[in-house]
């Protein structure tokens, strides 16, 4: 049994040695108030340095990521990121620059670079999205949705509209009714017709007067294309309402079609899902808004501008906008990555790269079409729906005993239960990173779990049986957590 650091501390044991100060430099320190001062060491394991090395290692060793191995989490884009992007962070004027220093006095003359790249990124983000401003404040996709939300009310009050609602798809991801709740709005759903797409005739229904925005995932969370997002988008126009695009899934569209173009105002994108920045663990992310041209006055402040003699600078005099929303311009290092990915790529690498995500994805439609159901069988984008509704019926096997199953045949389980209209969901999302020989060899993990869901269903409940932990109360671990070994 491994234990918790904590557990392996020895009273005296140093990792480190922290020379104390001579009496030279004691008499010329600054003097520290008293209320700062203690006498009392801080309350960390007395651990050697090799304890240290040999823990945080084999934690690492443990812990599951896409550098070891497949990683089809749906509706999050586990992709690899390309190391070239880890290079480029680590050069010393980016990660040493201190993230205050433009917004002191004087302080934008020695950060041009940084303020170069920013702008630069805005606008190839534009290119890409087909919008007409960026901000890159946002600190991750759903506070990128409450900025854009935020903005689609600014538009409103100051041409004295007052909106109350906003449309969200039953399909939605959960935090696009969370954000549009946070920013003061009822929150109405709308249904999915037979075919996978919004229900149209019920679109039409709840598009009221006094419908501020719709937000829209395309492709949306069943991993299909929303074949009326042109009505739709005609008739929020006409209605006065604004359309806002939820990126999450923009991996599937990047060089193929462009929001702006489809008639939607407002966007946010995950950078650290379709840019290739690191994605899990709680961090970081990155959720840049772009605007058409109505709702850039209402951008958050400050923003970077372009001189005429070609440096940079911050532009604080916004008088419409909804404030600043984050220091440092956002997370600055997922920018940057995203950037030199899109360098890297160019047009015709992003275009090529959202055209092996959506064909590994109905590459594992088809090979898995036989055995799992597909409650929308058509062609899917960069990820697929499937349900293990059939194995639960015959067999009591349910998607959460294949998720644990897979985890024995060494693959990260897809996500499960989500979207929420769909029984014993699994959504698969392999992403363009992955060979034909990875995909394979997990169409072949899933049909042999169903197989033996067939065969020797009681098998599964103690799976899965090559972990550390193994089945647990999941609720109970929650609720009662037992820290230590």
């Amino acid at each position: 049994m491994n234990k918790l650091i904590f557990e392996k501390s020895v009273a005296g044991r140093r990792a480190v040695s922290i020379p104390r100060l001579s009496e030279a430099e004691s008499a010329g320190a600054l003097p520290l108030p008293a209320a700062l001062c203690t006498d009392t060491p801080p309350a960390l394991p007395e651990v050697s340095e090799l304890d240290v090395v040999r823990h945080f290692t084999h934690l690492s060793q443990t812990n599951f990521s896409v550098d070891k191995q497949f990683y089809p989490l749906g509706s999050c884009t586990m992709k690899y990121n390309p190391r070239i992007n880890e290079k480029v962070a680590a050069l010393d004027g980016f990660a040493g620059l201190h993230p205050m220093l433009s917004q002191l006095p004087g302080g934008e003359n020695l950060t041009q670079g940084a303020l170069e790249l920013l702008w630069n990124a805005e606008h190839l983000l534009c290119e890409l999205t087909g919008m007409e401003a960026f901000t890159m404040q946002p600190m991750a996709g759903a506070h990128g949705e409450l900025t854009g939300l935020l903005l689609i009310a600014a538009y409103h009050r100051a041409r004295g509209d007052q909106r109350t609602k906003v449309l969200v798809p039953d399909s939605a991801h959960g935090t696009n009714p969370a954000s549009a709740a946070m920013a003061g709005y009822e929150v109405v759903a709308v249904g999915t017709d037979a075919g996978g797409n919004v229900d149209l005739d019920d679109f039409r229904t709840k598009l009221t007067p006094d419908v501020a925005a719709v937000m829209l995932t395309c492709p949306n969370t069943l991993g299909l294309f929303e074949q009326h997002i042109v009505e739709m988008s005609a008739l929020a126009r006409a209605n006065g309402t604004l359309l806002y695009y939820d990126g999450a899934n923009m991996n599937a569209l990047m060089g193929r079609a462009r929001p702006g173009d489809l008639g939607f105002d407002v966007i946010h994108l995950n950078l650290h899902k379709t840019l290739s920045t690191p994605h899990g663990g709680g961090g970081p992310g990155a959720g840049p808004v772009g605007v058409k041209a109505g709702l850039i006055p209402f951008l958050p402040s400050p923003t970077i501008k372009r001189r005429s003699d070609g440096s940079f600078a911050l532009e604080r005099e916004h008088p419409e906008s909804i404030g600043q929303l984050s220091s440092f311009f956002g997370n600055f290092g997922v920018v940057l990555k995203a950037y030199t990915y899109m360098l890297q790529l160019g047009g015709d690498g992003l275009r090529a790269a959202t055209d092996h995500a959506v064909l590994n994805a109905n590459y594992l439609r088809v090979r898995l079409a036989d055995v799992f159901d597909n409650p929308w069988p058509r062609i899917c984008m960069h990820e697929v729906l499937l349900s293990a509704e059939r194995q639960t019926k015959a067999h009591g096997v349910r998607a959460l005993d294949f998720a644990k199953g897979l985890i024995d045949a060494g693959f990260h389980p897809p996500t499960i239960y989500f979207p929420l209209i769909v029984h014993e969901a699994m959504m698969i999302e392999p992403t363009e990173t992955e060979s034909k020989e990875t995909l394979d060899a997990f169409a072949e993990a899933l049909l042999a779990l169903a197989r033996q869901a067939a065969d020797n269903p009681a098998a599964f409940a103690t799976m899965p049986e090559k972990t550390t932990i193994s089945r647990i109360d999941e609720a109970r671990a929650a609720r009662s957590m037992v820290l230590k070994a």
